[in-house]
């Protein structure tokens, strides 16, 4: 068989693997088709309504920081002692 322009054989019908965008499940749709629903989704998705608005970029909220001065530690005990007791380091 002679491919034609494109590339493709004479009957063959090139197809690629998707999930649906509404359910998750996987199925298989005509290569380039604009279809984003499985068949059994497609009529609830049809239901739904239209969003009246575009929904805005999503942000995290930012509280005020917090300031430190004058921070210090103070340790009164002196009985650390950071030598090994014995042991092998």
């Amino acid at each position: 068989m002679k491919g034609n322009s494109k590339g493709e054989k004479n009957g063959e019908v090139r197809v690629e693997l998707k999930y649906c965008e509404h359910c998750g499940g996987l199925w298989v749709r005509e290569r380039g088709a604009g279809v984003v629903y499985c068949d059994q989704c497609q009529p609830k998705v049809a239901d739904l309504p239209i969003p009246k608005k575009r929904s805005a970029r999503v942000m995290l909220p930012v509280g005020r920081r917090t300031k430190v001065e004058d921070y210090a530690v103070e340790i009164e005990d002196d009985t650390l002692d950071f030598e090994a007791a014995g042991g092998v380091a």
